[in-house]
């Protein structure tokens, strides 16, 4: 009975799909502040060595954009399985407890995670009551704590949907996973790499 239902309900699918736009979205704006913080960077060490005509505010608007190269991407990388994880206890389980284990630690992030972006939301609060600004051109700094409480935003609803995830694999482990980060092996990274490289040649 669990198992049909859960089998066909497509909200988790559905709703992962909508996500991953989002989250490619986020990806793509964060990897475009990297790219346009280099050549800012390049025009800064130019225009300073040789014109000596440093771009005012440079190093406040570098300061400012470590939030998006640090946070903005952070549920993509959860989608993937990307962060760091300590496997010697789940690769040591299969089928049904190794996704109860995996349910688990998802909670336990979920609950982590919420609790940082309430108080990540309130640090921008502060920032935008007072008028928090850079030192050097004034750069007001609620732009950027704004990107924190928004990431973790994505990533508590990426949590959430690997959660639901998880629930339908304990409920029936032989069903497809969906929604869920597949962790690869050492081995079988490997040879995806490897099948990688011999693509490229």
């Amino acid at each position: 009975m669990f198992s049909s239902f859960f089998e066909g309900l497509n909200m988790i699918n559905i709703f992962d799909k909508f996500l991953e736009k989002i989250e490619d979205f986020f990806t793509a704006f964060s990897a475009f502040a990297i790219f346009i913080l280099m050549i800012t960077a390049t025009v800064q060490i130019i225009s300073r060595k040789v014109l000596n005509m440093p771009i005012p505010g440079y190093i406040d608007f570098a300061e400012q954009s470590i939030a998006i190269f640090a946070f903005i991407a952070i549920a993509y990388c959860q989608r993937l399985g990307g962060h760091v994880r300590m496997e010697i206890f789940l690769s040591a389980l299969n089928g049904r407890p190794k996704w109860i284990a995996e349910a688990i630690q998802t909670v336990a992030t979920i609950f982590v995670i919420s609790v940082l972006t309430y108080y990540s939301f309130k640090h921008f609060q502060r920032a935008w009551i007072i008028g928090d600004s850079t030192i050097d051109i004034q750069l007001p700094t609620w732009p950027s704590k704004l990107m924190i409480p928004l990431a973790f935003s994505l990533l508590t609803l990426r949590l959430c949907v690997q959660l639901a995830g998880y629930i339908r694999l304990i409920v029936d482990p032989k069903l497809q996973p969906i929604g869920v980060p597949i962790i690869v092996d050492i081995e079988n990274q490997a040879k995806q790499e490897a099948s990688q490289l011999d693509n490229i040649k």
